[in-house]
């Protein structure tokens, strides 16, 4: 997946807002990348642009060598809230995505028993949505995802809305799970920490308009804890960046103010 000097306005009767300006970013096939930076630079924006959600006003997206116009079985969208249908059980909703790709039925079961077992949902599968904890909506939803079998997981701070331990238990999960399937990820997320967690690679944005600060690869092996030095190291390195330009905006604004 390529992004090739990508920007976005957005146009009202009153404003044009830049959203994101000029970014280029290449992700290679079974890599994960993490997008970090302050609210309001354009990190979902970007990860619309490469769903086919939203399209840029300049440059272009590009996936598997041809430009992104439209959503795509090969590109699935992971939300912050699951997008779970309340009238169907954990199975049945795993399922949806086979169902309307016309996978037959005997298929369909096959693929969402094994990805509902991959997510360690195997004794809920006929459980409904307000039975599940956060986490097993997350985890649902996440199988659901990953039974269509796409070849990118576009992730939108899927675990920003749970609870500490809980996120803490579905980053190392995902890890083993990622690292299992080599499935191409990109991750947004405010949680410095997770970004160093689980990605090969981070990517900061500056203030908005939103523009490609740096990247910082992260060598090193999984699974990865929370609270090991390296991790913290690096997270430290990564929160150097995002509040250097975070102060830098905010100094700003309150000159124009004075």
């Amino acid at each position: 997946m390529a992004l090739r000097g990508v920007s976005r306005h957005f146009q009202t009767r009153r404003h044009n807002t830049l959203a994101v300006d000029n970014i280029s970013l290449s992700v290679n096939e079974g890599e994960f990348v993490c997008i970090v930076g302050p609210s309001g630079c354009g990190k979902s924006t970007l990860l619309n642009i490469v769903a086919g959600l939203d399209h840029p006003t300049g440059g272009q997206a590009v996936f598997d060598g041809r430009r992104i116009e439209k959503p795509g079985r090969e590109r699935i969208v992971v939300f912050q809230e699951p997008a779970l249908y309340p009238w169907l059980n954990v199975r049945a909703n795993v399922e949806l995505g086979l169902k309307i790709a016309s996978i037959r039925r005997s298929e369909r079961k096959t693929l969402a028993d094994r990805y509902i077992s991959l997510v360690n949902l195997r004794r809920f599968e006929k459980a409904y949505v307000h039975e599940l904890s956060g986490g097993m909506k997350q985890r649902a939803q996440l199988a659901r995802a990953l039974a269509v079998e796409p070849r990118m997981l576009l992730m939108d701070e899927p675990f920003a809305a749970l609870d500490a331990q809980t996120r803490d238990v579905l980053q190392q999960e995902f890890q083993e799970i990622t690292t299992r399937l080599r499935t191409t990820v990109i991750f947004v997320t405010h949680n410095v920490r997770e970004a160093v967690i689980l990605a090969d690679r981070v990517v900061v944005m500056t203030p908005a308009p939103g523009r490609l600060k740096t990247e910082i690869a992260i060598p090193l092996p999984r699974p990865r804890g929370p609270d090991s030095h390296a991790v913290v190291d690096l997270a430290a390195r990564v929160r150097a960046e995002l509040q250097h330009d975070i102060y830098a905006a905010q100094a700003a604004e309150d000159s124009y103010a004075i």
